[in-house]
C-alpha cells in the first residue's frame, strides 16, 4: 500500500467526508482518489459501515404510538379533496339599512386578547408569598449565622496569639 494514501486516509479528510463537513473542492478530491485507489474506498466503505452501526446502537425508537400517528396524518392528506382555490371576489358593502333586516341588531364578534401575564389560582398566591417570605427569613439567618461564626473566629484568633505570647 502506498505510503502516501495510507497518511491520506489517516489524516482525517475521510471521516469529515463521511459526516458531509468537507469543502467542494475536498469531496471532488476525496472522490477522485475513490475510483483511483481500491484502499481509499475500502476505507470509505469501511467508514459507513462504522457510521451506520453507531447510529443504529444509538437510536432512540419513538413511542409506538407514533407510527399510527403518522399514518393517520397520511391517510388524511391522500384522501383530502383536491379542490382549487376559489379566487377571492370582494362584495360590495351593503348598506346600514340592508344589513338589518327587521329590527335584528347588528351581530359583534367578541376578540379577547392574550394576556402577556400568567393567571394562578388565589391560593398560589398565598403560597408563593410564603415562599418568598421564608427565604428572605432564611437569607437574613445565613448572614447573622456568617457574621457570629466570623466574629467567633477572631476571637478564636485571639486567644491563639495569646497563648502563644504566654508560652
Amino acid at each position: 500500500m502506498n505510503v502516501q494514501i495510507q497518511q491520506y486516509i489517516n489524516s482525517g479528510i475521510l471521516e469529515a467526508y463521511v459526516t458531509g463537513s468537507v469543502t467542494a473542492d475536498e469531496e471532488r478530491e476525496v472522490l477522485r482518489l475513490k475510483q483511483t485507489y481500491p484502499e481509499v474506498h475500502e476505507a470509505l466503505y469501511q467508514l459507513e459501515v462504522d457510521m451506520e452501526m453507531l447510529a443504529a446502537t444509538m437510536a432512540i425508537p419513538p413511542p409506538p404510538t407514533v407510527w399510527g400517528k403518522i399514518e393517520a396524518e397520511i391517510d388524511d392528506i391522500i384522501l383530502r379533496e383536491k379542490t382549487s382555490p376559489k379566487a377571492f371576489i370582494e362584495e360590495e358593502e351593503p348598506t346600514r339599512t340592508s344589513s338589518r333586516r327587521g329590527n335584528t341588531p347588528p351581530q359583534y364578534i367578541d376578540i379577547e386578547a392574550e394576556s402577556s401575564h400568567m393567571r394562578i389560582h388565589k391560593n398560589w398566591k398565598w403560597v408563593f408569598a410564603a415562599v418568598f417570605i421564608l427565604g428572605k427569613l432564611f437569607l437574613a439567618a445565613a448572614i447573622y449565622f456568617y457574621l457570629e461564626n466570623r466574629q467567633a473566629q477572631q476571637q478564636i484568633q485571639e486567644l491563639k496569639t495569646e497563648i502563644k505570647a504566654r508560652r
